[in-house]
């Protein structure tokens, strides 16, 4: 029986982040409500939001002054995106910076078509590279890789960073994912050729879809790289089933057959034929 579930990737840029910090995350925030409205009136039943959807990708460079758009879970953002997807009836996967117990962590929060938060998921592996110092401002996720049943479908996420780790992509498959999100904030010149290859190889190896999502232009005073946005689904067998821009916003949409899986992992047993009492040095230090 076919079980076809539209799902949305909302990819937009921040041009420019002088502005009070304030100011900055209502710009963004503002800008990208009226894009859920249009992936929802258009019929999508679950949408994903950007990597730190509501400000630039500040961990471009080192300023604790950001740390300022840090919220609780539930918090502001939380209720103010709750609302907006009890309104329009549709799952939301909001990524925001997250503050708890006196630390931060890069998280991605599930609103529920009643506007509650179903759960939420903190970034387990964080860059510590030019560009992207997360580990400035982050701690790594302390809640494992959570698999989140919602209205319409079961629910991954793996933030950015994590898509170059195979074993949370293997670990989401295990608990029962048929879709796994991957808000990102990624540029030119560092993993372009990777993006298209990953996510590909996560959803074949593991039968399932996969929502990559990444934003998109050059932001302001940081000027670290183009983001060069291309957020696509695929299909458990790999397939691109829709892509968007690379140089401007864009609402990514896709019909996915979740029917689509039971038959894919049926014709190639990747989950009948592990053999776990073998994999015993993948917990262990390289040599």
């Amino acid at each position: 029986m076919t079980r076809t579930v539209k799902c949305a990737l909302i990819q937009t840029g921040c041009p420019d982040a002088s502005g009070e910090i304030e100011a900055v995350k209502e710009a963004m925030i503002s800008k990208q409500i009226p894009m859920i409205e249009r992936a929802a009136y258009g019929g999508s039943n679950i949408v994903c939001l950007q990597e730190l959807f509501y400000s630039p990708y500040f961990p471009a460079g080192e300023d604790l002054r950001w740390l300022e758009v840090a919220e609780s879970v539930p918090g502001e953002t939380t209720a103010r995106m709750g609302d907006l997807a009890k309104r329009l009836g549709i799952v939301l996967i909001v990524p925001i910076a997250e503050t708890a117990g006196g630390k931060c962590f890069n998280t991605a929060v599930v609103m529920g078509t009643d506007g509650a938060v179903k759960g939420k998921y903190r970034k387990v592996h964080l860059p510590d590279l030019v560009g992207f110092r997360e580990k400035f401002y982050f701690e790594p996720g302390d809640m494992g890789y959570p698999v989140f049943e919602t209205e319409f479908a079961r629910l991954g996420i793996y933030v950015c960073y994590d898509r170059h780790f195979p074993e949370g992509a293997r670990a989401l498959g295990l608990k029962g994912a048929e879709i796994v999100f991957n808000p990102s904030a990624t540029i030119e010149g560092l993993s372009r050729h990777l993006w298209d290859i990953e996510q590909r190889g996560h959803a074949v190896a593991n039968g399932y879809f996969v929502g990559a999502l990444n934003r998109v232009g050059r932001e302001k005073p940081w000027e670290s790289g183009k983001f060069y946005g291309s957020s696509y689904f695929c299909d458990p067998a790999g397939k691109v089933l829709a892509k968007g821009s690379d140089s401007g916003d864009d609402i990514v949409v896709a019909d996915l057959d979740l029917s689509m899986i039971e038959s894919v992992r049926d014709l190639w047993h990747f989950y009948e034929g592990r053999r776990p009492e073998t994999y015993g040095d993948l917990v262990k230090p390289p040599q």
